[in-house]
């Protein structure tokens, strides 16, 4: 069973810092591209940024010079680093990858997501 599993939110100040991750596990050689979005309550999801198999990234204005997405391949894993963080910030994150699977190229995998949290 392929699927994707993320970690690192929480509860934390503004002007804080938190890293999410995400891991892909099961039948899978590697993640393709992973783009990590976030949903607000009474927002619709919006992609907060993007990181392409070779690397490339794009962000959302809103977060531009504050995340950076990244990915360690050796671990499966795509990473959010999040600092000078904000109450706007507040939402659920999630992570959506396209898999290289043991049975060809898999797209559109969701996580179940992580609760972000930004106190003023």
């Amino acid at each position: 069973q392929v699927q994707l599993v993320e970690s690192g939110g929480g509860l934390v100040q503004a002007g804080g810092s938190l890293r999410l991750s995400c891991a892909a596990s099961g039948s899978i050689r590697s993640i393709n591209a992973a783009d990590w979005y976030r949903q607000a309550p009474g927002k619709q999801r919006e992609l907060v940024a993007r990181i392409t198999s070779g690397g490339s990234t794009n962000y959302a204005d809103s977060v531009k010079g504050r995340f950076t997405i990244s990915r360690a391949n050796s671990k499966n894993t795509v990473y959010l680093q999040m600092n000078s963080l904000k109450p706007e910030d507040t939402a659920v994150y999630y992570c959506n990858a396209d898999l290289e699977t043991f049975y060809g190229l898999g797209r559109d995998y969701w996580g179940q997501g992580t609760q972000v949290t930004v106190s003023s």
